[in-house]
């Protein structure tokens, strides 16, 4: 478990947290001079604030740090052989922030992981099952002898690296809030923060309630879930879950929960739930946004020397062709497409790109982020709703056209604790307000909103302040009529964008800036999606062999970058 040390609860402030309550004799507060706690002694431990020291940044399973930068929306597609500028090749200067980023395709197996999970913990409720289930039906069509995949794409072994597709927007979404739960409740058992997976599956979690006894209490009754954990909600605490020192007399709060035996010392203080503080919690994963997705496929970095872009691309590799140019691979096709009307794969003897349909997720060269098939295989969907004046419109740093603003229900405001479903996730319902509400604001909201919910009218809604919209989809959208002259329109809120062109598509569609739209509940067999993650902290990866200013290290807090 990080390393911690202790303050004083009068040193519980943020601007002490910001800054570090950094000293220059490293026991005490140079904002305010109380000594720090001492851990080791338990020494004045009670009421006392700890505080992450070490705090090592990492990508979560699966992921891949993209450093973010300066990125010109659109301008490969301008570059693009044959290809005249038209509405859709937009083009505009952006920043994106550094984020994280799937190396690969989300495969079958990673699918079947998932429907596992869901029929070992709800055996019985073949509805959430169904509703995972992928739409192998995409195979179907009415000239082609498709039926075998429509059977084998997704279960047998032959196919279980390759992409899976016939997965909607929404699918694809709670798939990254599925992965998030698991990946974060690993973390924490594989740490012994909540009941190691062995004296988890003998039925009973690690500590219990009884800060006398430390009996175990029952093995908890819905899946973990993150955000409910963060609020309190997950009563499972290990042998490693970190110490309560918000407490004057070492006993247990209502929601701490001790479990050690009171044998003195570090002990005999009650255990909490680890908290975003504690650093040990990965952000969510999610779809990525449209402009993180161009950049982190265009893999810019490989070409630039001091913020100078010596070679512009118009794939995720170098070059105006499609094949590669490099001694040992030469004439090799670089990416699963179709490389002409009725050739899929090319002629026997010599296939061009080894694929008929999708291939493994892992094939080919990666691209200078490390990232697989960021061309051809599968298109991929990203978080954005589709709009053609969407670069335009949007703001010049971390763009995104989508915002649907969402609060977790409260079930009670006086403790905080929030509504959740059958499943053990969060009730979410539209945000109320575009600033933090008064405590007063607070009470008489949710008073409203339980009536609102108790009543019949089916146009009941909570009372939002004069202007104020969660749904913002369609903000600055000057028109609807995107389409065509006549006006006639298929684009709605619920127009998601897909990039990257798939193994039935020509070449244009391989540039990364290239953009097409489909119903967030349809699905296709030329559409997958890999997962992104919002990296925190300072943009820059690696220090290694740069430049820094010389600045005197903060204690106790500090952040540990990768080199």
């Amino acid at each position: 478990m990080k390393k911690l040390i202790l303050y004083s609860f009068t040193c519980l402030s943020l601007a002490a947290l910001l800054t570090g309550c950094s000293s220059k004799g490293g026991n005490s507060s140079s904002k305010t001079g109380i000594p720090y706690a001492d851990r080791k002694s338990n020494k004045n431990a009670s009421g006392a604030f700890a505080v992450a020291t070490q705090y090592k940044r990492a990508p979560g399973p699966g992921l891949i740090p993209i450093e973010g930068g300066v990125l010109v929306v659109g301008g490969s597609a301008i570059e693009v052989p044959g290809v005249e500028p038209n509405i859709y090749n937009y083009k505009r200067q952006v920043t994106v922030p550094s984020f994280y980023m799937d190396e690969t395709e989300v495969s079958n197996t990673d699918w079947l992981e998932y429907l596992h999970w869901i029929r070992y913990n709800y055996p019985e409720d073949r509805e959430f099952y169904y509703n995972e289930l992928p739409d192998t039906l995409v195979w179907r069509s009415a000239l082609s002898y498709n039926e075998p995949y429509v059977d084998n794409y997704l279960r047998h072994p032959a196919y279980r690296d390759y992409p899976v597709v016939g997965v909607s927007w929404e699918q694809a979404s709670r798939y990254c809030e599925w992965r998030t739960s698991r990946a974060n409740e690993f973390i924490l058992r594989e740490k012994g923060i909540l009941t190691d997976y062995k004296t988890l599956s003998a039925g009973t979690s690690g500590r219990g309630n009884n800060s006398t006894t430390g009996a175990a209490t029952p093995k908890p009754t819905n899946p973990f879930n993150t955000d409910a954990y963060l609020n309190g909600q997950y009563d499972d605490k290990g042998k490693n879950a970190p110490v309560d020192y918000n407490t004057k007399t070492g006993a247990a709060t209502a929601t701490a929960g001790a479990a050690a035996p009171a044998t003195g010392g570090r002990n005999a203080q009650p255990r909490r739930t680890a908290t975003l503080e504690d650093g040990v919690i990965m952000q969510p994963y999610r779809l990525p946004t449209e402009a993180e997705w161009e950049y982190a496929a265009l893999g810019l970095i490989g070409n630039t020397e001091y913020e100078n872009i010596n070679q512009n691309k118009i794939y995720p590799w170098n070059g105006l062709g499609v094949s590669s140019a490099k001694k040992k691979t030469r004439g090799m096709i670089q990416a699963n497409f179709k490389r002409a009307p009725g050739d899929y794969m090319g002629v026997g003897g010599s296939l061009n790109d080894k694929g008929d349909l999708t291939v493994p997720v892992i094939q080919y060269t990666p691209n200078d982020f490390g990232l697989y098939n960021m061309a051809g295989n599968v298109n991929e969907w990203v978080n954005d709703v589709f709009r053609t004046g969407t670069f335009t419109d949007a703001d010049a740093f971390n763009p995104y056209r989508g915002n649907y603003f969402t609060n977790k229900k409260l079930e009670d405001t006086q403790s905080g604790k929030i509504a959740l479903d059958k499943y053990g996730n969060p009730i979410k319902e539209n945000a109320y307000s575009g600033r933090k509400q008064t405590w007063a604001e607070k009470q008489a909201q949710a008073k409203r909103t339980d009536s609102i919910s108790k009543s019949t009218d089916p146009q009941a809604t909570a009372f939002a302040p004069a202007g104020y919209q969660a749904d913002q989809r369609g903000y600055r959208d000057k028109q609807n009529t995107l389409l065509n002259e006549e006006g006639v329109t298929l684009v709605n809120d619920k127009s998601r964008v897909y990039k990257g062109g798939s193994w039935n598509d020509m070449a244009y569609w391989l540039n990364p800036a290239t953009r097409r739209f489909m119903q967030q509940d349809e699905s296709s067999s030329e559409v997958g999606f890999r997962c992104a993650m919002t990296m925190l902290g300072a943009p820059e990866i690696s220090t290694a062999g740069k430049r820094q200013f010389k600045n005197p290290p903060q204690k106790p807090y500090r952040v540990t970058r990768g080199k």
